[in-house]
């Protein structure tokens, strides 16, 4: 399914003329219009997946395969020092664009970009309780 007013179904589905560097039946890889470096990719569904809590398991497999070849390109040919793979779920988590998707994005030394989070710290005690509450069982 498509959605309508969804811009990333658009892009995938060639409604606009983007920059595409890869494609198959299942996703259009296109540059970032406003990349955090040159390079900088997205992998789209071409169907409509609101985040990774509606995706399904297969195509979500698909697509981080996809994202390791397209990092292998970029490292290849980009001749870059490190590529980030981000996939955000929902605003909290910095997800703009309510359209599964996967960034893949080159990275340099000293390129500037802050792509990291600042590490916590928490105790033994809370540790413990989140064990208890998402352990698999």
């Amino acid at each position: 399914m498509k959605k309508d007013d969804c811009i990333f179904c658009k892009l995938a589905n060639h409604v606009f003329d983007t920059n595409i560097i890869y494609e198959d039946d299942t996703f259009t890889v296109i540059l970032d219009a406003a990349p955090a470096n040159p390079g900088h990719a997205l992998i789209l569904p071409k169907e409509h997946f609101q985040d990774v809590f509606e995706i399904d398991e297969e195509t979500v497999g698909k697509a981080m395969k996809l994202a390791k070849k397209v990092a292998k390109r970029m490292t290849d040919v980009l001749k870059c020092d490190g590529v980030n793979i981000i996939q955000n779920n929902r605003e909290a988590a910095g997800q703009t664009v309510p359209h599964y998707h996967l960034h893949v994005i080159p990275r340099f030394k000293n390129d500037g970009q802050d792509i990291l989070w600042t590490p916590g710290k928490v105790t033994d005690d809370v540790q413990k309780e989140m064990v208890s509450k998402l352990a698999f069982k």
